[in-house]
């Protein structure tokens, strides 16, 4: 076989194997998140609303007369903390989409307060909807909620960052807390 025979077929063969090694190292580089977040706030808050339609719990507890306007309080919290995490990601030109990479370390803003801001707006957004309207279920229900969203969302994320950004997230994690 001459040398023109043989460069012919190493050329695919390592084509091949630069779009393997391409394509393995794209699909580690993000969270492996691949269920939006938001969707399991959604999710949960109207199956609650199914269980308060089917099995309503009759309990007036939530029905005060304030009951809205501390839901509106905790729906504008809610959307203010978002929307300002929202602008510093854009600032940034990070993604909130969870099957994308970081291009970098978040820890300036309200990530100075909070490791993860967005899931807190999201928390607001929740409670303000739960006391708006007084569904008990809801309440009920949002110990699985925060499971869900620590094993499968917080639990992916911070083991992405941490082999993203080593030592500087280890730190960031060690001196701000999670939530607040």
């Amino acid at each position: 076989m001459d040398t023109t025979q043989q460069f012919d077929q190493s050329v695919p063969e390592q084509h091949a194997a630069q779009v393997e090694q391409k394509a393995a190292t794209s699909l580690k580089d993000h969270p492996g998140v691949y269920i939006p977040p938001p969707l399991f706030y959604i999710a949960f808050f109207y199956f609650s609303v199914l269980l308060e339609h089917d099995f309503p719990l009759g309990v007036d507890f939530l029905r005060r007369h304030n009951q809205q306007f501390i839901g509106w309080v905790l729906l504008f919290i809610g959307a203010g903390i978002g929307l300002i995490t929202l602008i510093q990601f854009i600032i940034s030109r990070n993604s909130i989409v969870t099957i994308k990479s970081a291009h970098s370390l978040q820890t300036k803003g309200v990530y100075k307060y909070s490791r993860n801001p967005l899931y807190v707006s999201l928390f607001f957004l929740y409670f303000g909807a739960v006391i708006f309207w007084g569904n008990w279920w809801s309440i009920i229900i949002a110990p699985f909620l925060v499971m869900v969203m620590k094993l499968y969302v917080i639990k992916r994320e911070e083991k992405y960052l941490k082999r993203r950004f080593g030592k500087a997230y280890k730190n960031y994690k060690k001196s701000v807390r999670r939530w607040f």
